[in-house]
């Protein structure tokens, strides 16, 4: 990670605006920028507003940095941040984000890592998510950013389709399951289920999922391990709908100990279809 300090004085009164910029690299070839900032007047200004213009290229991806000063009545006056993408191409404005390709070059674009995985795959911020359109608009994107697309174009493009195709495949495999979808909406809260730990499982849950196991190693026929594979898909369907009812209502504690749950079982199911393959 690499940080920048950016400082700027204006006039004789001393005036100060003090702008970190932090550069976030998980492909190679892209950087997404994020910045906090904090603007100070230290003195009154003798003119209402001033204007601080900064342009920055990013990997061939131009940005624009406007901050507007506002007198204020006390020692501060904020600055408002706004940015402007610019195609690597031709230098039009992007008017969205993410954004694939450029609408006036149709040029490909580098990928926005900022971006959430709901944006990417044009769904809404919800744990009940309409599969269907999901695999729909999964399809639709890996046709137009396949690398095959682009062997014959530039290495920028190349680059930039394989990052791209590379994002939405994430994007994509993350929603698709209701287990990763709710971690990652409660990454996206700031909190985390931590691997390997029983924290937060009662004594009788775990004694459940213990007998689980127990008859699972124990099973002898397909139709005794076909038993506990509904059963276990009727657990993790109940478990769905306590979970898309506590993210709705905002409580994410309850969430949070409810995909746990939801872990433990998807666990089970995954050494049931082990165990049903053994039969075959």
């Amino acid at each position: 990670m690499v940080s920048f300090n950016f400082l700027r004085t204006v006039g004789s009164y001393g005036k100060l605006a003090n702008t970190r910029w932090i550069m976030t690299s998980r492909f190679p070839g892209f950087k997404a920028v994020t910045c906090s900032a904090l603007c100070m007047a230290m003195s009154s200004a003798t003119k209402d507003t001033w204007l601080n213009k900064t342009k920055f290229s990013l990997s061939g991806m131009e940005t624009e940095r406007i901050c507007f000063f506002n007198k204020v009545t006390s020692f501060r006056s904020y600055c408002t941040e706004t940015f402007k993408l610019n195609c690597w191409r031709c230098k039009r404005p992007l008017d969205k984000s993410p954004v694939f390709f450029c609408s006036s070059c149709n040029v490909v674009q580098p990928p926005d890592e900022a971006a959430s995985f709901f944006k990417i795959m044009a769904c809404d911020f919800t744990f009940a998510l309409d599969i269907k359109t999901l695999q729909k608009r999964y399809l639709q994107l890996q046709r137009s950013l396949h690398p095959d697309n682009f062997s014959q174009k530039s290495v920028e493009e190349q680059e930039y389709s394989e990052h791209q195709s590379a994002l939405v495949n994430k994007a994509y495999k993350t929603l698709l399951k209701p287990l990763s979808r709710g971690l990652y909406m409660l990454e996206l809260k700031g909190m985390r289920i931590d691997e390997g730990t029983d924290s937060g499982a009662d004594a009788d849950f775990l004694m459940e999922l213990m007998e689980i196991n127990e008859a699972l190693e124990e099973a002898r026929t397909p139709e005794e391990a076909d038993k506990i594979s509904r059963d276990t898909k009727g657990k993790l369907a109940g478990l769905t709908d306590k979970i898309d009812a506590a993210l709705r209502a905002g409580e994410l504690q309850a969430a949070k100990s409810l995909l746990a749950q939801m872990k433990y079982f998807s666990n089970i199911e995954e050494k049931v279809k082990e165990k049903l393959s053994d039969f075959m």
